[in-house]
C-alpha cells in the first residue's frame, strides 16, 4: 500500500485548497480510506473518511460542511476539497488507509486519535489570517 499525498500549500483565510491522494497496491472496495491532519503541537485526528463498499462518508463536526471528501477509481485518487479555510485548519494533512472499514465513524470523533494501517508522508496546510 502506496499514499502520496499532494496539494498543500498557503491560502488566505476564507480560500479554498484542493488535496489530492494518489493510492497504489490496494483496491478502494476493501478498505476505507481519507484524511487526518496534526496541528503543530496537538495529536494526529481524522478529518474525513470514505467507505467505497456503500459510499458512507464521515466528516469531524469541525469540518462538516466546509470540506468534501471524494474517490475516483479509475484514478485510484483520494481528493478533500477544503473551503472557507480558517487558522484553525493549519495543519499537515494525512492520507490513510485503513481495513476495519466498520470503525469509519469512530475514526473522526474528537480527542479520539485514530491509529490506521497505511498513511502517507503528509502534505502541509497553512492558513493565513
Amino acid at each position: 500500500v502506496q499514499l502520496v499525498e499532494s496539494g498543500g500549500g498557503s491560502v488566505q483565510a476564507g480560500g479554498s485548497l484542493r488535496l489530492s491522494c494518489a493510492a497504489s497496491g490496494f483496491t478502494f472496495d476493501g478498505y476505507a480510506v481519507g484524511w487526518l491532519r496534526q496541528a503543530p503541537g496537538k495529536e494526529r485526528l481524522g478529518v474525513a473518511f470514505f467507505r467505497d463498499s456503500d459510499g458512507l462518508t464521515t466528516y469531524a463536526n469541525s469540518v462538516k460542511g466546509r470540506f468534501t471528501i471524494s474517490v475516483d477509481n479509475a484514478k485510484k485518487e483520494v481528493v478533500l476539497h477544503m473551503n472557507s479555510l480558517t487558522p484553525e485548519d493549519t495543519a499537515v494533512y494525512y492520507c490513510a488507509a485503513d481495513r476495519r472499514k466498520s470503525l469509519i465513524r469512530l475514526w473522526v470523533l474528537p480527542r479520539s486519535p485514530p491509529d490506521l494501517a497505511y498513511y502517507g508522508r503528509g502534505t502541509l496546510v497553512n492558513v493565513s489570517s
